[in-house]
């Protein structure tokens, strides 16, 4: 797994970092587990815009992945490790032993040929999903489900991953990417080593027209708006626009808005967080 500099033969190429791809092993996705994605360009179904920055890029088709990993106690075979444009990560093609096929979110060092398995008693090696109970602490993790049988929902993209810290009573206690330590509970399914393509993060894309290409339009930056448009907006000359706050006036850089009455308040610990609250006299 690497990344490599293009030599500088266009504009658009002269500070373009590629990746080479070395881990993906075919070009070609498996027909039956593809569906087709429909745009919205950022309106919702009234048609207004409510993304506003969203439109255009290159069509894609959705590759259904198995985050649940509910084939239990079933042996599969990694076929194929693919690129998948919907996502930083790339995906495995496991065909089962009963001849089902199924992609997840490919592992780092998972090869082609490797056995994988889901279940209660399986052995905590790479690719092998397991519930936290059973998972030796200390253990790298990702695919993190956050309640039984939904699904993963945690440390899901490139490069990323989660450690297991403790257990007590039915919850076990992860570390996750962002620093923050949180309670799930212990029979939440989680899998066993580091997502895939962590040098994604190392990639430039060396032009604006790539980020048209995935489908990101330009961000009109604040303090060029007027007054009327945004808190940051409008002033003679060229204003710096004051403290940084959003669109409806929230401000930016450590202000808290964290509900304090929120459920899950007691299963996550704040401890990361060394950010002083900005105070706006």
């Amino acid at each position: 797994m690497s990344v490599r500099k293009l030599k500088p033969i266009t504009p658009g190429q002269r500070f373009r970092i590629v990746n080479e791809y070395s881990e993906v092993t075919t070009s070609k996705p498996e027909k039956s587990l593809l569906k087709p994605m429909k745009k919205s360009g950022g309106r919702n179904n009234q048609g207004r815009m409510t993304m506003r920055y969203k439109g255009g890029g290159h069509k894609r088709r959705y590759r259904v992945i198995d985050f649940k990993r509910d084939k239990f106690d079933v042996t599969g075979e990694v076929t194929s490790i693919e690129y998948d444009p919907n996502r930083s990560a790339f995906i495995a093609l496991i065909t089962y032993s009963d001849n089902e096929k199924r992609y997840i979110i490919a592992q780092k060092g998972m090869k082609v040929g490797q056995k994988i398995v889901s279940g209660q008693s399986v052995s905590p090696d790479i690719g092998n999903a397991m519930p936290l109970s059973n998972i030796p602490l200390g253990t790298v993790i990702s695919c993190i489900e956050m309640r039984p049988g939904k699904g993963a929902t945690l440390a899901r993209s490139a490069g990323s991953y989660a450690q297991l810290m403790a257990r007590e009573g039915k919850f076990a206690t992860i570390k996750l990417p962002s620093g923050e330590t949180r309670l799930v509970l212990s029979n939440c399914f989680a899998t066993i080593g580091v997502v895939s393509n962590s040098d994604h993060q190392l990639t430039v894309s060396g032009k604006a027209g790539r980020t048209r290409w995935l489908g990101r339009r330009p961000r009109t930056r604040p303090v060029a708006m007027n007054p009327v448009d945004h808190p940051m907006g409008g002033g003679e000359g060229r204003a710096s626009g004051g403290h940084p706050r959003s669109r409806k006036g929230i401000p930016a850089k450590g202000f808290r808005t964290r509900s304090k009455t929120k459920e899950s308040n007691k299963s996550v610990s704040y401890t990361h967080l060394t950010l002083p609250t900005i105070l706006l006299v």
